[in-house]
């Protein structure tokens, strides 16, 4: 099961940039992720020992910080979207995007030419289905190995796209970061408006999105950030508890 207080999270930017080049897996962990993981197992286990793992969540940092006294700063899957690709831009290379639609692919695609003249873009469009066959993966991970990218992003929502990656980490016979940020593909094509720089700056980005979408959202983010806030005090207490258990020793 996991427990925040036992992972390593990478804490601010800088921490970001001194990540090391070649295959590394970065994964993203919010309120949302959190609570499916407490009952998915092999998604626990992606987010645990899958790769690096960035705090996409203002309740993740206040809850590592109630828990364990730990400042973190928040990084969104879009801050490390535009962290790689610029990165990547300077040098110039190959950029892979795995997920989505056709549409919100092209649509990335126009946008990133622009933004990222040195990088060209590849993408591919799996089914939209809860699951892959056997040669539907084959033909994925093939797809990935053919272009030998400098960047992939897989964009399949969670836990699909960190179980995917997770699973298929070494098919993949590439040698750089691999990031699953889900809802960034949207919100980079513009079929999906992301929320403000003030809202954002006040920790309110998941209220943003809320608001535009209540009918799709509102378990997510209403039933869910309490059943968050219920898991974090229990893990609190279970800390507490250990700690009069091992001073009592």
């Amino acid at each position: 099961m996991l427990r925040l207080r036992n992972i390593d999270l990478i804490k601010n930017m800088g921490e970001l940039a001194l990540l090391p080049e070649g295959k590394l897996l970065i994964n993203t962990i919010n309120a949302h992720s959190y609570n499916i993981a407490q009952k998915d197992k092999l998604f626990a286990e992606s987010l645990i020992f899958g790769g690096k793992l960035i705090p996409d969540g203002i309740s993740i940092v206040k809850a590592v910080k109630w828990l364990n006294g730990e400042k973190l700063m928040r990084i969104a899957g879009a801050d490390l979207f535009v962290f790689e690709m610029s990165r990547l831009n300077e040098k110039g290379g190959t950029c892979f995007f795995l997920g989505s639609s056709e549409n919100v692919l092209s649509l990335m695609k126009q946008r990133a030419s622009k933004d990222y003249p040195n990088i060209n873009i590849i993408t591919y469009s799996p089914p939209y289905k809860a699951e892959f066959s056997e040669e539907e993966n084959k033909a994925m991970i093939d797809a990935v190995n053919t272009n030998n990218p400098d960047l992939l992003w897989i964009g399949m929502t969670a836990p699909k796209q960190e179980k995917w990656a997770y699973t298929h980490y070494r098919e993949l016979n590439i040698n750089c970061h691999i990031g699953t940020i889900g809802a960034v593909f949207d919100f980079y094509a513009g079929t999906v408006k992301r929320a403000p720089a003030w809202c954002i700056k006040l920790g309110l980005e998941w209220f943003y999105r809320l608001s535009q979408e209540p009918k799709r959202l509102w378990k997510r983010y209403i039933i869910g950030n309490l059943l968050f806030c219920g898991y974090i005090f229990i893990e609190k207490n279970r800390n507490s508890k250990s700690q009069c258990i091992s001073t009592n020793k």
